[in-house]
This record gives C-alpha cells, structure tokens and sequence, in this order.
C-alpha cells in the first residue's frame, strides 16, 4: 500500500555500490487520481538539504524502464498507474549521508486538456525521509 504523500518513506535510499555511491533514489506516487501515459510526466525536480536538482538531469524508472526526460517525453507506450510508484534517480557522487533529509518535489504533469501556456503542472511536495544505507 501507498502512502498518501508522494514521496514514500520507503525506497530512499544511495544507488550504487558502497564506497562508490553514484546518487540517490526515492520512490514517487503518482500526483493523480488515475493513471496516465509516461509521456506527460516531464520530470521531477528534487531538492535535498538545500541542494537542487533539476528535472532535466534525473531520470524515472517506470514498470521496470529507467528513461531520460528525453526517452520519457517519448514513453507514450508506457503508463504510470496510480497503484504503482515510479523510482526518481538523482545523480550526485557520493551519495546522500546515513541519516534524516528534508526533501523537497517538483513534480512536471502535462495535461493534455490545458492550454500549452499553463503547462506543466507543478506539484509539489516537501518531507522528511531517512537514509539508513
């Protein structure tokens, strides 16, 4: 079962091996009420402890394949369900230190049925989540 926030409190973890993390990953709820096609999600921007990182850099991994935004703009074969978290890579050498985070989303939807100068829909969303690896 899901969380009501969309970020989860599990799945926040480094990514890589230890001693050579890579970055980090969390898993994402799906801001919406049903389901939607991959290509109208144009990334998640993410901000750890004050540092930012933009949507443009971060890639998703939705059922099983991890996309660029580029790949992901292009995803139109592929749905995010609302049952189903989507994992958010960040880059970032290192890793995140063990501990607490504050974590900050900016999650881009594209809606189809908006005028494409109201796009995308930010949601945004601020927590705390621990890394215990």
């Amino acid at each position: 079962m899901l969380e009501r926030s969309l970020v989860q409190t599990r799945g926040f973890r480094n990514a890589g091996p230890e001693g050579g993390r890579s970055g980090f990953e969390f898993l994402l709820r799906l801001p919406n009420y049903r389901g939607m096609r991959a290509s109208l999600a144009d990334g998640v921007d993410v901000t750890v402890d004050g540092e930012s990182f933009p949507h443009t850099g971060n890639t998703m991994v939705i059922q099983g394949r991890e996309l660029s935004l580029e790949r992901l703009r292009e995803a139109v074969d592929l749905r995010w369900t609302v049952d189903e978290p989507a994992i958010v890579r960040v880059a970032k050498p290192g890793g995140l230190s063990i501990g607490v985070h504050r974590i900050t989303v900016g999650v881009r939807l594209r809606q189809p049925y908006f005028p494409i100068q109201h796009q995308p829909s930010i949601v945004n969303e601020t927590r705390e989540a621990t890394i215990i690896l």
